[in-house]
């Protein structure tokens, strides 16, 4: 079994995140982490093969962690797993010798589709390496893989809701969420159940004297 930390500072999406990799055959996780440090005292106390590491930590910047990681245990591999698109961070990540970068909001196939990727290139190394071929196939290339999202919707408006969303104290609808977005409201509709399907939002049913329930919106926090 390929052994999983799974850093997030938002434990509900700790808990979903470890969810969908204990679905995945051949990978377990052995504990959770919100915060820098509970993720380096975890990390000595666990010993696990692989960290899912948030970038957006409350006591330090993701990246700037994976260094502290790696002086507790060199050998330790580290996936991000991030709402951050900024170029410095991608570079920072790749300079720092990530497996894999992938953008949140994502789905269970996204996240399944890059720990198997991980699983075959860490199968792949050769107890012996007794030719060209044998580096060759350990460092081939990943193939292409994208965080999808489900036709019609965009990644640029996915962010606008979830920021809408995450700004609300209570809950709120989908016309209220239209207003805010500056989108129609069954777009906003649409947009906010595919965050339910993610886990990410939670969907409740306001009664009134007459009529259908409205259905009311709230970040899962």
């Amino acid at each position: 079994m390929i052994t999983v930390l799974v850093v997030d500072d938002d434990f509900m999406v700790a808990r979903i995140h470890r969810g969908f990799v204990d679905r995945v055959d051949g990978f377990e996780v052995v504990g959770t982490a919100n915060s820098g440090d509970q993720a380096v005292a975890a990390l000595s106390d666990l010993r696990p093969d692989l960290v899912l590491l948030d970038l957006y930590l409350p006591d330090v910047f993701g990246i700037d962690l994976i260094a502290r990681l790696r002086a507790v245990r060199p050998d330790v591999d580290i996936l991000v797993i991030t709402a951050a698109r900024e170029a410095d961070a991608v570079r920072g990540a790749v300079r720092q010798g990530v497996v894999n970068y992938l953008l949140k909001p994502f789905g269970f196939e996204d996240l399944r589709a890059r720990l198997q990727e991980y699983e075959r290139r860490r199968a792949s190394v050769p107890d012996q390496v007794t030719s060209q071929a044998d580096v060759d196939r350990v460092l081939a290339p990943a193939r292409p893989m994208v965080n999808r999202l489900p036709k019609g919707l965009s990644q640029e408006t996915t962010d606008l809701v979830t920021a809408a969303l995450r700004a609300t104290p209570d809950n709120l609808s989908a016309a209220e969420c239209a207003e805010k977005v500056g989108i129609s409201r069954v777009s906003a509709r649409r947009y906010l159940e595919f965050l339910c399907t993610q886990g990410q939002a939670q969907v409740t049913l306001r009664y009134g004297t007459t009529g259908r329930p409205e259905r009311r919106y709230h970040w899962r926090s």
